[in-house]
């Protein structure tokens, strides 16, 4: 028989937000070597800009950050802030939304528990105009 889904627990979703804030500071500040601790190695990256298909490794997103200006560094006021969560089990979503260098990126980050510490799996966005 099936049973419901168990309502996660506060410290979990405390934990995922705070791994997903984390992550837009890191973004924000281009700390390449903060973000890394976030993500799993085998993470990966999709996207859509402007219609056209992105991906990247963790490795090679983690480099374009530490080589381009951060939105901090170009004095861009932070705007970014997490949307939801959603957490089941070991499983966890986070919904984003990320206006900066000129993008209004709306993405979704993946997270896994593994080793008691929650760790992202997967980033994906889309670069929305309206």
């Amino acid at each position: 028989m099936n049973q419901p889904p168990t309502r996660p627990a506060a410290a979990d979703i405390a934990g995922i937000a705070a791994v997903a804030e984390a992550y837009l500071r890191g973004v924000y500040e281009g700390d390449s070597a903060a973000l890394a601790a976030l993500f799993a190695p085998e993470a990966q990256v999709y996207g859509d800009i402007d219609g056209q298909p992105y991906f990247k490794t963790i490795a090679a997103y983690l480099a374009g950050v530490a080589s381009r200006a951060s939105p901090q560094s170009l004095g861009e006021p932070y705007r970014m802030r997490v949307l939801s969560v959603d957490s089941m089990g070991s499983i966890a979503t986070v919904r984003l939304h990320s206006p900066m260098l000129g993008f209004n990126y709306h993405l979704y980050l993946t997270l896994r528990l593994a080793d008691g510490a929650w760790r992202i799996v997967n980033k994906t966005f889309a670069h929305l105009t309206s």
